[in-house]
């Protein structure tokens, strides 16, 4: 009998947690997209998407426009390009994008490019550890608005205070993703949070992905 209400009250604690849990990620999700605070910082970083032959996509140069405008809104004095090539690629999302900076103004002196990272928390780790060697802690992420939660945990969780100034143009908008976007991302964020914090890495590169990195040749 004890056993039988052991499994019984077992069973409800589990399925208390599948309702529960994927409506406390959704709303986490949303409230760091619709309520992002940005203050002063000592870098910032610009988390990569797609590039074609060293010209970004839509999305990424969505998050170099809204890093040079808090850039020339003095917010912090350099920026960090982040993200690896693709199979194939001449070139880097990082790259990519300290060439688009520089294009439009910002000093190179100012922009470090870092060419690794196919997905969030890899590229996190590279920019987490460039930061301690500059012996600095404080960014502001540039990325989607969907995108922010995720990234802001996975960057505290490397002991990098941070806060998120989501895109304001391109097709990531909050308005333009829309709810498939909202639901990946809380999914995302419920992996990392129940797996990603215990060394089971599951990679931004999934079937929907594309929403984050989308290219127009």
């Amino acid at each position: 009998m004890f056993l039988f209400r052991w499994i019984r009250r077992t069973l409800t604690l589990i399925i208390i947690v599948a309702l529960i849990a994927p409506g406390y990620a959704v709303s986490k999700v949303w409230r760091a997209a619709n309520n992002p605070i940005v203050r002063n910082a000592d870098v910032i970083v610009v988390l990569g998407a797609a590039q074609l032959n060293g010209r970004p996509g839509d999305a990424l140069e969505a998050r170099l426009i809204e890093a040079k405008r808090i850039f020339d809104l003095g917010l912090a004095p350099s920026i960090i390009t982040v993200g690896a090539g693709a199979p194939g690629d001449r070139t880097t999302e990082g790259a990519s994008g300290k060439a688009w900076l520089r294009a439009h103004g910002i000093p190179s002196k100012k922009i470090t490019a870092i060419e690794e990272g196919r997905d969030t928390l890899v590229s996190t780790k590279a920019y987490a550890a460039l930061m301690k060697k500059r012996m600095i802690s404080d960014v502001i992420i540039v990325t989607d608005p969907f995108h922010c939660q995720r990234a802001m945990v996975m960057a505290n969780d490397q002991g990098i205070v941070s806060t998120c100034s989501p895109v304001q143009t391109g097709p990531n908008t909050i308005s333009q993703s829309g709810y498939k976007y909202l639901l990946r991302e809380a999914k995302a964020y419920l992996v990392y949070i129940s797996l990603g914090r215990r060394g089971v890495q599951v990679s931004d590169h999934l079937p929907g992905a594309g929403i984050l990195t989308k290219v127009v040749p």
